[in-house]
């Protein structure tokens, strides 16, 4: 998967125990990002929905949430991979902008970039290998772009990633239907249910992640969008409807127990930390409207840009970084038999809710 702020990598094995343990076979992952946790829902044999407003999500849910692997011929994937992987180089949009203009990608990267892209369009569209060619493309860049895993900025000198040729390799896709749906959550949350389980994994702070994985946005959209400042970012972003009210300070705490309470499932797990703008006695007060509420605690290392620190436009170090860890909460609320056999391995983990 690409690289991502907000990754749930280290909690996806806790999260996939926790959704075994609860005995759920239907499941909504609300905010699905790269649909880390989706995957794992998915591969415990959940039936599950992956939700986004991004559109570089609900290609990812189209590829590894809504795609059955078992009816994916993979000798027509591979042959597809391989005619696109052997397209000469087309300078385009990504080599004039995220090249040329920004230094996102080299530009021998880039040409490649733009000519599958333009030939996704051209012979894919439409047809049920095109999510998983575009998913591959998005991975394949990801693995030789030249930021700390953000693209509010690139790196002063060129990561040593960036110097490798663009591979595309076949996404590995899971067994089982599943419904990928791009849209805001809180418009959505009343009418997607029921669940056995619904997770909740809301943005943090102020930083829109369609801001933060802009080119992803654009590869996605395929748009050639005017673009404004250093990082090249598309216009839209400068739009206020697409800023949501889980990233502003006064909206998010009544937005999230909007959706904590509309959402329809059985058991609901919120993921947050304790560098959010809502407090964890607050957060397990708003989640109790669910039932019982258990706490867990996870020590995390912070996101690759926070340890390397902030730095100037001209590459100049400033500041000092304040911290390396944080504590990642996982607040579990639901019938109480039920929750406390979801939490039961977690006991080292459980933290007193109050």
């Amino acid at each position: 998967m690409i690289k991502y702020l907000g990754s749930k990598r280290r909690l996806v094995p806790v999260l996939g125990e926790m959704f075994t343990a609860s005995g759920a076979r239907t499941a909504l992952d609300l905010f699905t990002g790269t649909t880390r946790v989706a995957q794992e829902f998915k591969r415990r044999s959940g039936l599950v929905t992956a939700v986004d407003s991004a559109r570089y999500s609900e290609a990812f849910a189209r590829c590894y949430v809504e795609i059955d692997a078992d009816l994916v011929d993979a000798g027509e994937v591979a042959g597809a991979l391989e005619y696109l992987s052997h397209l000469p180089g087309e300078p385009g949009y990504v080599t004039e902008v995220f090249c040329e203009q920004s230094r996102f990608f080299q530009p021998f990267n880039g040409a490649r970039i733009d000519a599958i892209r333009n030939a996704l369009d051209t012979d894919f569209t439409g047809t049920p290998l095109f999510p998983i060619l575009l998913t591959s493309l998005l991975e394949a860049a990801d693995r030789v772009d030249s930021t700390t895993g953000q693209q509010m900025a690139y790196l002063k000198s060129w990561a040593p990633r960036s110097f490798n040729p663009l591979e595309l390799r076949p996404p590995t896709l899971l067994a089982g239907a599943g419904t990928a749906v791009r849209g805001d959550a809180l418009d959505l949350v009343g009418t997607l249910g029921p669940f056995d389980l619904a997770y909740l994994d809301p943005p943090y702070n102020q930083h829109r992640y369609i801001a933060n994985y802009h080119v992803w946005e654009t590869l996605v959209a395929w748009d050639a969008p005017k673009h404004y400042g250093v990082a090249c970012k598309r216009v839209d972003v400068r739009d206020d409807s697409t800023r949501s009210s889980f990233n502003r300070k006064r909206e998010m705490p009544v937005a999230l127990a909007e959706v904590v309470g509309a959402v329809d499932a059985e058991v609901v797990v919120v993921s947050y930390n304790d560098e959010a703008w809502i407090s964890r006695d607050d957060l397990v007060d708003l989640c109790r409207i669910r039932g019982e509420v258990c706490l867990l605690a996870f020590d995390s290392k912070r996101y690759v840009g926070a340890q390397i620190g902030i730095h100037s436009p001209s590459g100049e170090r400033v500041g000092k970084v304040s911290h390396l860890r944080n504590q990642e909460y996982l607040v579990v609320a639901g019938e109480r038999s039920l929750i406390r056999n979801m939490a039961a391995r977690f006991t080292s983990n459980r933290l007193d809710a109050g």
